[in-house]
């Protein structure tokens, strides 16, 4: 490779800047904290696994494979896969590692890397932070962890002007159940409401069993009242069926009684990782902002691949989405050279008051210093920070 193209890095990967660097950290470590006031306990999860913890290559985790970089260990010749979500570690974890009687609540944060960018103008490298919370089936894990989603984002500042949606996959779900479809035709399906695309919907829903109801779930997807009034009364009898609908509505109920600004939509057919989800899911949106704030969902049974399948929620946002158009310049102090006793007792008490203190070094002058703010200077005996 020629030198001029030593320093290009490939599609999907950028440096972060140090007036953005200092922005996302300290992103993450308010983030963190607020997390741990809430109960959640902090992980690390190594960078490296196994390819058989971090994806089971069962249907379920078809989209996590396919985003998992695998490279051959040296060591022990097994296939190694780099970390392309953090969720299946801490199931892990929670399933061998610090397996826990009753309920478990974890918070991490950690990069990963994905084959390809997972959405429009996004890094194949996120800075992935999220909860997850382990031992629960109740809708009121749900709402705490959609209710901790949000508050997260207050913190982060981001809250204002914010959009909730809510889905739930056990409705199409049951619905594929009931009628008895074959995994071809439950993809088929599955594509038509991604593409909201109504009128080949009505065409292909035609010689369905249930047809009028897969219809009905796609073109009132948004409402539950209307999509209550257009449901056979066989479907709505399902147990199942009924389940997932009654859950939507108490954690909307809940959640707006919680934030009652804030504004949710409902989107019943919303199947993003539908294999891998198996209860409600949840995304919030900001305005002019295409790929979700922060998004997450029920993934009940996910430790079963190691041994102790569990019901689990969680969400997960990545700070660099957080972050962006952020940026941040410190207080940057510049100190002559020297060690006078008193010099050192200034450049010291001046970091304790929160500023940078560099010292300039052999013939150094602040010209060395360009990002520099301000110096120390000593005038009438004292030494004092003055703005440059």
């Amino acid at each position: 490779m020629p030198i001029s193209e030593t320093w290009l890095l490939p599609d999907g990967v950028a440096d972060v800047l140090p007036e953005q660097a200092q922005v996302i950290e300290s992103l993450r470590r308010k983030s963190l904290d607020f997390l741990a006031s809430r109960g959640y306990q902090l992980v690390y999860t190594p960078f490296i696994e196994y390819i058989e913890s971090l994806s089971s290559l069962s249907e379920s985790n078809q989209d996590l494979d396919l985003a998992t970089f695998k490279v051959i260990d040296q060591l022990s010749g097994r296939l190694l896969g780099v970390r392309a979500d953090m969720t299946p570690q801490v199931a892990r974890i929670d399933a061998h590692v610090h397996p826990v009687d009753g309920i478990a609540r974890y918070c991490y944060a950690g990069t990963v890397l994905h084959t390809k960018p997972q959405g429009f103008n996004t890094t194949r490298a996120p800075l992935q932070l999220g909860a997850e919370l382990f031992g629960s089936d109740s809708i009121d894990a749900d709402v705490e962890m959609v209710d901790l989603m949000l508050s997260l984002l207050k913190e982060a500042g981001l809250a204002e002007g914010v959009h909730l949606d809510l889905g739930h996959v056990g409705l199409f779900r049951s619905l594929v159940k009931q009628a008895e479809l074959s995994k071809a035709t439950e993809r088929q399906l599955s594509d038509l409401y991604q593409r909201k695309a109504l009128p080949e919907l009505a065409e292909f829903t035609q010689d369905l069993n249930f047809g009028s109801d897969f219809y009905a779930l796609g073109r009132y997807a948004s409402d539950l009242t209307a999509l209550q009034a257009h449901l056979s009364a066989e479907v709505l009898a399902n147990a199942e069926f009924k389940q997932a609908f009654e859950a939507v509505k108490a954690t909307q109920a809940e959640i707006q009684a919680r934030w009652p600004n804030l504004h949710i939509g409902i989107d019943v057919v919303e199947l993003r990782s539908y294999h891998y989800h198996t209860g409600l899911m949840y995304a919030v949106y900001a305005p002019n902002r295409a790929a979700p704030l922060a998004q997450g969902g029920r993934y009940d049974g996910i430790g079963q691949h190691f041994g102790r399948a569990r019901p689990a929620t969680g969400f997960s946002c990545d700070l660099f989405v957080l972050s962006a158009g952020r940026f941040e310049s410190s207080s940057v102090v510049v100190a002559p050279k020297g060690s006078q006793p008193d010099l050192i007792a200034a450049i010291q008490n001046t970091r304790a008051q929160g500023f940078s203190v560099i010292q300039l070094l052999g013939n150094d002058d602040l010209n060395s210093v360009p990002y520099a703010t301000h110096q120390l200077v000593l005038a009438n005996g004292e030494w004092t920070v003055e703005k440059i």
